[in-house]
């Protein structure tokens, strides 16, 4: 018990202080020689309004001094993976394989069957590997030959109904 709340405390520590990261799941383990933090079974984790949903989830510490995880350097969410990212005054909600997030450049990746849509703007992007960037609000999508970018968006053409 008392590792769980070192790792959830230190998990935190990449947000502001006033903000909580919480996850919720059937399992937990933990690792303190790999620096890996593994939970699985219907995996809710929230911080402030964002939200990370899946049946896995993997989160990669940086060793201390002492061999001891601290500082969380990725987390890997998998099996039915989808989230909800609020930045820059947009509402991100997406989902895919594999949902990747680096708290350091403070960016998601979302990996095979990617789909987000922005709630704001009511675009929609479609494609096998895309990237968010939570400090600047841009986005990235690759598409493969058999599956290329989809991108959709509503366009007023001025007239009224």
């Amino acid at each position: 018990m008392k590792f769980l709340l070192t790792v959830l405390l230190s998990s935190s520590m990449l947000f502001a202080a006033s903000e909580k990261l919480i996850i919720d799941a059937k399992n937990f383990e933990t690792n303190d020689a790999k620096g890996i933090t593994v939970f699985t079974g219907n995996v809710k984790l929230k911080k402030a309004k964002d939200k990370l949903n899946s049946q896995k989830l993997e989160i990669f510490m940086k060793k201390n001094s002492k061999g001891k995880a601290k500082e969380p350097l990725k987390y890997i969410a998998t099996g039915n993976a989808d989230f909800e990212i609020h930045t820059n005054g947009k509402i991100y909600k997406g989902k895919g394989n594999k949902i990747i997030y680096d708290p350091k450049k403070q960016e998601y990746t979302v990996i095979g069957n990617g789909y987000i849509k922005e709630e704001v703007e009511h675009r929609e992007l479609f494609g096998e590997t895309i990237y968010i960037n939570q400090v600047t609000g841009n986005a990235k999508v690759k598409g493969t030959s058999s599956k290329p970018v989809r991108f959709i968006i509503n366009i007023d053409n001025g007239e009224k109904k």
